[in-house]
């Protein structure tokens, strides 16, 4: 058991352990706080670029080969909303001419065929690849031809690529977090698009309301039809001491849930992989560009992307030279000169310390993030259960839930057609044909009061996992409530705010509810502790 527990702690968040009294009151009075349920501690683990179908399209069904981990279903494991035979065999991907040689049915990738090529995700080429709901040009408009090693099957150096899926044999610890806990297979990203529209859609249910540019003019914004800008693409946050000299970066006006929590004193942070500049890793890296060698695939990544840090693009919650907290006692806390924005160390660091924060969003570094081309399903799930195993052994266990979430698809396949709930007008829609994304009908408006209808926005976007592990989620549960980015901050706000929304077109406002994930009245489940390499229980 003790291996579960081994991390990483930078020196200096442990330096003088001998804890002031006064921090370990203010860091109590800031974590006991009034729920509408016995939820005490929200853990948003936010990975990169997985579609619903990529992960769980044959679940609970594994091929089971041997040498993989086997994964077999309990009894009356329900269905979800997954690749039906037809779709594996005569799937509208194959038979549409237009996709060229790159025709292809979905077809299983396995574990030595974690590392893959980076799919074409953007607002633009998602709508495409959907097709006015045909779901049929995913190889020509989102595909991305290649991937080593050479023993990989023909299909994988064509754009065909981009219907690979994965199942229990390679993402163990998902689908087994799925069997004793409860996952949703009607979530989608709240637009279409890709890694940062994620990011601020899970902590604002807004994309509208750029307030300044560096670095432009840049398609990563649009026109919001009033004179503003709506984010479409990815940038990095403007002022964040670590975002490229030479990228486009942007910042955001309006609120994020951050604001709403400060506003009645409730512990929060961001924790993100290589934050901390002053730490050191193992390979002698440190400073923007701390990097670490991945042990599945041997490639080394930087840890820390700036474009992912969905709290560095607003003033009110940027720590945009990376000043570490104070001490662990003062993680979460606005009087720490972090602003609520930490090392993932800082988050171990902190729970350790007995100060869980009440909301904590966690971002792997990036080669745990699970982001093709950088990353991989096996790194991820290091990252992930390692998580999860450190929570379930703390005090705290009885009253913490975990979502585990994604900031956009990839572009990988996915069969299902989202609702469009918000459309969109601009030269980067095309899902109805030039120019439009949806009939016009829905209207979120933007940030700025007289925008009435905020151009930019077309969603839903496409399907992505959720998964809610707790004691309190049901167990082997599959919820088909519908569910966007928003609903993480939906959560937030009614577990903690009295159901305030942050107004200003967040989608929070017209958000699904994750509440019928739970169940309160049940006897709760028992921890489920999983072996890091394999996802298999222990």
């Amino acid at each position: 058991m003790k291996s579960f527990l081994s991390f990483s702690i930078s020196t200096s968040l442990i330096v003088g352990l001998t804890f002031n009294p006064a921090m370990m009151q203010a860091a109590q009075a800031s974590n006991t706080v009034t729920t509408a349920t016995p939820i005490q501690h929200l853990v948003v683990i936010f990975g990169e670029n997985i579609s619903f179908d990529h992960y769980f399209g044959t679940y609970p069904n594994a091929t089971n080969p041997l040498g993989e981990p086997p994964f077999h279903a309990a009894p009356g494991t329900p269905a979800v909303n997954g690749l039906t035979p037809a779709l594996l065999t005569n799937n509208p991907n194959f038979t549409n001419t237009a996709n060229g040689a790159d025709a292809a049915n979905p077809f299983r990738l396995d574990r030595s065929q974690a590392l893959t090529a980076d799919m074409n995700h953007g607002y633009t080429a998602e709508q495409s690849a959907y097709d006015n709901g045909a779901m049929d040009l995913f190889p020509k408009s989102t595909g991305t031809a290649g991937a080593p090693p050479s023993y990989y099957p023909p299909v994988v150096f064509t754009k065909g690529l981009v219907m690979g899926y994965y199942d229990g044999n390679t993402v163990t610890a998902m689908w087994n977090y799925a069997q004793h806990f409860a996952l949703n297979d009607n979530t989608y990203t709240s637009t279409f698009g890709p890694s940062t529209p994620g990011a601020l859609e899970v902590i604002s249910g807004q994309t509208n309301g750029v307030t300044a540019t560096l670095n432009g003019p840049s398609s990563a914004v649009v026109s919001d039809g009033n004179g503003g800008l709506t984010a479409i693409s990815d940038a990095d946050p403007l002022n964040d001491v670590c975002s490229g000299t030479g990228r486009f970066q942007y910042q955001l006006g309006g609120q994020n849930i951050g604001d709403l929590l400060n506003a009645v004193n409730i512990s929060w942070g961001g924790f993100m992989g290589g934050f901390n500049r002053q730490t050191v890793n193992a390979n002698g890296s440190a400073g923007c560009t701390r990097s670490t060698v991945s042990p599945v695939t041997g490639l080394t990544e930087t840890d820390y992307v700036p474009h992912h840090a969905w709290f560095q693009y607003y003033v009110s919650s940027e720590n945009k030279n990376h000043t570490p907290p104070t001490s662990p006692l003062t993680v979460g806390l606005s009087s720490d000169p972090a602003n609520h924005q930490y090392d993932i160390n800082d988050f171990y660091a902190a729970v350790s310390a007995g100060n869980f924060p009440a909301v904590s969003y966690l971002k792997a570094p990036a080669y745990q993030d699970g982001h093709p081309g950088n990353s991989n399903p096996l790194d991820e799930q290091q990252f992930v259960v390692h998580v999860i195993n450190f929570l379930e052994q703390q005090p705290s266990w009885s009253n913490t839930a975990v979502i585990i979430t994604y900031d956009d698809s990839d572009g990988w396949y996915d069969h299902q057609m989202p609702p469009i709930v918000n459309g969109s007008a601009t030269t980067a829609d095309t899902l109805n044909g030039t120019n439009t994304c949806g009939n016009g009908s829905n209207a979120l408006p933007g940030v700025n009061p007289a925008t009435t209808h905020a151009q930019g926005r077309c969603g839903y976007g496409t399907r992505i996992p959720l998964l809610l592990i707790s004691p309190w989620a049901k167990p082997n549960y599959v919820d088909n409530t519908l569910l966007d980015q928003s609903s993480v901050v939906r959560f937030i706000e009614d577990n903690w705010l009295n159901g305030q929304r942050i107004g200003a077109g967040s989608f929070d406002a017209t958000a699904g509810s994750i509440m019928s994930m739970f169940n309160f009245n049940q006897t709760p489940n028992p921890p489920l502790i999983l072996s890091e390499t394999t996802g298999r229980p222990q």
